[in-house]
Formats: structure tokens, C-alpha cells, sequence
């Protein structure tokens, strides 16, 4: 019998072109028709391996979900950016590879985050997600969400709402 390794770790600068991939996979499936077609693109032009090599350097925690020793998920962490709300830690992002999603794979890479950052000391957390996004909208709620906040985000010339999950 074989055993299958699901592992939550830190990433690491070789993992840079697997989570640029992970991250233009889940960002076509969620946001194709919600985010316009051209601001998507250039967002993840952006965001190639160079990008997320950094990234794996910068401020906030990027989190991967590796699944039988590849990667099928991310997740960026840190402080709350937003001053108004007194929750102390944020999960920025959290995708997984369209393949991954609806099996488990989120609750484990979103319990993985919330304890890295309790650990660190955050008291409660914020996540933010496009309104328009049911199946996020759909996660967040049923992991014991409050949406308690509203806001918007530009992406060229069209302004979506966004909402804020907080968890104590």
C-alpha cells in the first residue's frame, strides 16, 4: 500500500515556479468573467517565478500545500493591513490548483495558516475576498466567518467589492 504525504511548510525559493503555476491556474478558474480579462492577464504576467522567488524572502509568510511532493497550493501570510479592524493577523491569499479544490486540501492549507499565525502571536485574523466570488464567499462562511467589512478593489477601470472575514 502506498502512503500519500500531505505536508503544510514554509516555501522555499526553488518552489517559485510550482506556486507561479498554482497561482495562474487558480486565478483563471476563480476570476476569468469577474475580474476584466485584461487586468487579469497583466496581474499574472506579473506575478511569474521571478515574483514569487522574492516572494518567498518578503515580509509575509508563503505558506505551500504539498501533495505526494508537489505543490497544489499556497497560501501568503502576515499582519492585518487594515488599521480599522483590531484582528492582528491576515491570510492575503490562499489558492489551491483547481484539481485540489473541493477535497479537503483548503480546510488544511487555511487551518495551517490561522496556526502559524496564532503561534506568532496575531489575536484573530481578516481575510478579504471579492463579493462576486461565491465559491470563496462560500469557504470563508463555512468556516466560521463573520463578513464584517466591505471595501473595494480596483482592477483597471472597474472597481469590485470586496469582503472581509474575521475570525477571534
Amino acid at each position: 500500500m502506498k502512503t500519500l504525504t500531505i505536508d503544510v511548510r514554509r516555501a522555499e525559493p526553488e518552489d517559485a515556479a510550482a506556486v507561479s503555476e498554482v497561482h495562474r491556474l487558480a486565478w483563471h478558474q476563480a476570476y476569468a468573467g469577474l475580474i476584466p480579462h485584461k487586468p487579469l492577464i497583466e496581474m499574472l504576467e506579473r506575478r511569474g517565478e521571478g515574483w514569487w522567488r522574492r516572494a518567498t524572502r518578503g515580509p509575509a509568510t508563503l505558506l505551500v500545500l504539498e501533495v505526494a511532493g508537489a505543490i497544489a497550493g499556497y497560501a501568503t501570510v502576515g499582519l492585518n493591513r487594515a488599521r480599522a479592524l483590531p484582528q492582528d493577523g491576515e491570510i492575503y491569499e490562499i489558492y489551491l490548483r483547481p484539481e485540489f479544490q473541493g477535497i479537503g486540501m483548503g480546510r488544511r492549507l487555511f487551518g495551517e495558516s490561522r496556526r502559524l499565525l496564532k503561534s506568532l502571536g496575531c489575536n484573530g485574523l481578516v481575510v478579504w475576498c471579492l463579493e462576486d466570488s461565491e465559491h470563496a464567499v462560500r469557504f470563508f462562511r463555512r468556516h466560521g466567518g463573520q463578513d464584517i467589512a466591505e471595501g473595494m478593489e480596483g482592477f483597471g477601470s472597474v472597481s469590485l467589492r470586496k469582503i472581509g472575514f474575521v475570525w477571534p
